[in-house]
């Protein structure tokens, strides 16, 4: 009996700190913890119904995440908005993975579904749970569980000026990045406009009057080159409309599509991948091997000189906080604890792996991560056959103007005057818009032909699971047979922080009373 009051007034010194002088009853929580960060005290309290804590458990371990003493504090000093502070994406990630799991999550749940790492999974839980009235559940265990109300959303952006300015930043970015496609097709149009219309002038200016008016009328059709396409497009406005609707753009932004592109089609795709290897080892118990890790990563084509390096797991250790083991045949697998404990059921899977039903497995999941080649442009043939025809137009009458303006020995004035000056520009931009798409051209066959490298690679890893050998499939199946999925069901939780303070004292007197009696023993 001894030996047993010891041990317990061991544990209930670890989980508060010195009591007050005797004979005063104390009248705070004995689990109250405080942050470094956050100065005010959060405290735990037991739930309702829930079954004390074993009196020989010698430590409550927060393992998502880290071991530590106890959960953090959810105070918000100064009335600050802690998830203003995290970055946009972070914050968004975790809210999407708080979503998918009906708003009691685990550190471990939100890290895999969101593709984040424990650190930042964990910041962003504290973060939103500080500003959403979220509260603390801790097993029986000691796992740590983070619970928001249905409304969550609507308190955060309630008090966050950030989540209620971001969409109207987000709008004014998409309106200027509009504005740009336009601005430089239509300097394509000034351009040829401006270009021919100079040419003219000088030319006039250098006849007579009969020759002159003879030549007006001549160039006069020729201006209307340039002017009879751009009315062209506002003539033919029904069937660019319907152009655009099914390629997303109209003929002027198509200019600029022409030039610069459309952008990296792949833009995303670091979150996508830790999703998809966060989802993949989650879905697994939490203990893979690295074959089935490779098809998510870069990794060199399957070979007799890569077959034992399985140094690309690195960065999945890091990210996930996980550590390899080896089992009884000598394979090396890897074990990710904190994404073994979870609080939804809902990504239970069959832990018998048969090798062509792999794919019916996981069909939830992509078999390999597979990027998407860079197109040249988004624009159609017509598009693009037409901006090159332009752009060709302007560039021989920029050549025909230089040419001109070289041989004037008149000083010229008005219009002539501003395009002289104006020309350096003109030639800048006639000479870019075809040195560009050049570049450009040269720079994606290397880039397209890297990028169906790494999914070939890929593919033919994704490939090995699907028909695997006798050693692969034995170590694939001795990794299913250590995996371990984790449900914590709200009958395991003991502690809480969603009561007040009265019910918190009171539970705190039938603590003591409790360890009195094994202390009197």
């Amino acid at each position: 009996m001894a030996a047993a009051a010891s041990i317990s007034l061991s544990l209930h010194l670890r989980f508060r700190p010195p009591l007050p002088p005797p004979r005063t009853p104390p009248r705070h929580a004995p689990f109250s913890l405080l942050s470094p960060s956050l100065p005010a005290p959060c405290r735990l309290r037991v739930a309702p119904g829930r079954p004390s804590p074993s009196p020989w458990r010698p430590d409550v371990r927060a393992r998502a995440g880290g071991t530590i003493g106890a959960p953090p504090a959810l105070a918000r000093p100064g009335g600050a908005v802690e998830t203003d502070r995290l970055p946009s994406d972070v914050r968004d990630r975790a809210m999407e993975a708080v979503d998918h799991f009906g708003g009691r999550v685990t550190i471990g749940d939100v890290a895999s579904r969101a593709g984040l790492q424990l650190a930042q999974a964990e910041r962003a839980l504290q973060a939103l749970a500080a500003d959403t009235e979220g509260f603390l559940e801790v097993s029986e265990d000691g796992e740590v569980l983070y619970v928001f109300p249905k409304d969550y959303r609507a308190k955060l952006a309630g008090k966050s000026f950030r989540m209620r300015v971001e969409p109207l930043v987000d709008k004014a970015k998409q309106v200027g990045a509009y504005l740009v496609r336009v601005s430089f097709g239509t300097a394509l149009i000034a351009s040829i406009v401006l270009v021919y219309t100079t040419i003219i002038a000088i030319l006039s200016s250098s006849s007579d009057e009969d020759s002159r008016g003879r030549r007006r009328r001549s160039y006069g059709s020729t201006v209307i080159i340039p002017t009879d396409m751009f009315w062209y497009l506002d003539a033919d406005y029904y069937r660019r409309r319907r152009v655009e609707n099914e390629n997303g753009m109209n003929f002027i932004e198509s200019v600029f599509s022409f030039v610069f592109g459309d952008g990296d089609p792949n833009d995303g795709l670091e979150e996508k991948r830790w999703k998809m290897i966060g989802q993949y080892i989650s879905s697994n118990g939490g203990v893979v091997t690295a074959e089935e890790l490779a098809p998510f990563l870069d990794v060199p084509p399957p070979s007799e000189e890569s077959k034992d390096d399985e140094s690309f797991v690195l960065p999945v250790l890091l990210r996930f906080q996980g550590h390899p083991e080896i089992d009884e045949q000598g394979n090396i697998l890897y074990r990710f604890p904190s994404l073994q404990r979870t609080a939804s059921s809902k990504s239970g899977r069959s832990r018998e792996y048969v090798g062509t039903k792999w794919s019916a497995m996981f069909s939830g999941i992509e078999k390999y991560l597979e990027e998407k080649p860079w197109k040249f442009s988004k624009a159609n043939a017509s598009e693009k056959a037409m901006v090159a025809g332009l752009g060709g137009l302007n560039l021989f009458g920029v050549i025909i103007l230089g040419n001109l303006l070289k041989q004037m020995t008149v000083t010229p004035g008005g219009l002539i005057s501003f395009v002289a000056q104006l020309y350096p520009l003109l030639q800048i931009y006639a000479g870019s818009f075809f040195a560009i798409p050049l570049f450009r051209w040269f720079l994606l066959r290397k880039t397209n032909n890297d990028i169906r490298k790494r999914n070939k690679a890929r593919e033919q890893r994704a490939q090995e699971l699907v028909s695997p050998d006798s050693s692969l499939r034995r170590k694939l199946l001795s990794a299913r047979d250590m995996a371990e999925r984790k449900v914590i069901t709200p009958e395991e939780i003991v502690y809480t922080t969603e009561k007040d303070l009265l019910e918190q004292d009171y539970e705190v007197k039938e603590w003591e009373r409790r360890f009195k009696e094994l202390e009197s023993e």
